[in-house]
């Protein structure tokens, strides 16, 4: 049964259709891809999906409640997590206070100056942390963590409002090849064992094709294929969309090997 649902998604920017009738699912326990060129319209998409862009046209609904029209903090409060292309913390916090905040805004709670914020849910937070393996970390300043970790750290932000969805913009962007593959691994245990839907978008397809559930694939703002990752690995029209004839996704993973 699918938790989220996009159906007929369009917006346009001026006299540009940046997302052109777009529709997918996704289920709790899936880890779906959203893919495509530059300009394919995934981020307008995405962000559609949280609320920082406002549909033309379409509905988006999570467990049957439409999304368009609801500020991003209200779709937090509704169960949609988020993480961004460059990870936002605040680096002058502690691990453990970061993820305190985020427990603040799930609550609702308003703390008075003789209230410490550093106090509100300490060992949930710290579950949290344990959930990501950072909890060794939790006294740790933001500042002085490696970025893998602070990614790491993100997530756990992500999860503070024990989401039903968590959204991922280029969740492994500026990472090294070990530090993408952790966080994906991660991300993929969580959807296992907790049974959330994950939504990402994504550049590097060997993280795709290794972690996806199934891939939706854009061009021009409009979805051109959908399937298990061998069948997008597989269709000619991907491939065309993005190396043009005679290449694949295969000789460009191995180019890539070959190279370093």
């Amino acid at each position: 049964m699918s938790l989220l649902k996009v159906t007929g998604l369009g917006k346009s920017f001026g006299g540009n259709r940046a997302v052109d009738d777009v529709s997918f699912e996704v289920a709790a326990g899936e880890l779906l891809a959203l893919i495509g060129p530059n300009g394919a319209g995934k981020s307008t998409t995405f962000n559609m999906v949280n609320g920082q862009l406002r549909a033309d046209s379409g509905s988006i609904t999570l467990s049957g409640q439409e999304l368009i029209g609801r500020k991003p903090r209200d779709i937090w409060h509704l169960g949609v997590g988020r993480t961004f292309q460059v990870a936002e913390t605040f680096a002058s916090l502690t691990v453990v206070e970061n993820v305190q905040m985020a427990l603040i805004s799930a609550d609702g709670v308003v703390h008075s100056l003789w209230r410490r914020a550093a106090d509100h849910r300490r060992d949930d937070a710290l579950a949290l942390l344990d959930l990501v393996g950072m909890k060794a970390h939790a006294d740790r300043p933001c500042s002085v963590l490696a970025y893998g970790d602070v990614k790491r750290v993100e997530l756990a932000i992500a999860m503070a409002n024990a989401p039903k969805l968590l959204l991922m913009d280029e969740p492994t962007a500026g990472m090294a090849p070990k530090e993408r593959n952790d966080l994906m691994a991660l991300t993929k245990k969580l959807v296992i064992e907790i049974g959330i839907a994950v939504l990402f978008t994504e550049h590097s397809m060997d993280v795709v094709f290794a972690y996806a559930d199934r891939i939706i694939v854009l061009a021009r703002g409009r979805l051109i294929a959908e399937g298990k990752p061998l069948e997008i690995r597989d269709n000619a029209k991907v491939q065309e969309v993005y190396f043009g004839s005679g290449k694949t996704f295969e000789k460009k993973q191995a180019v890539a090997q070959a190279t370093g």
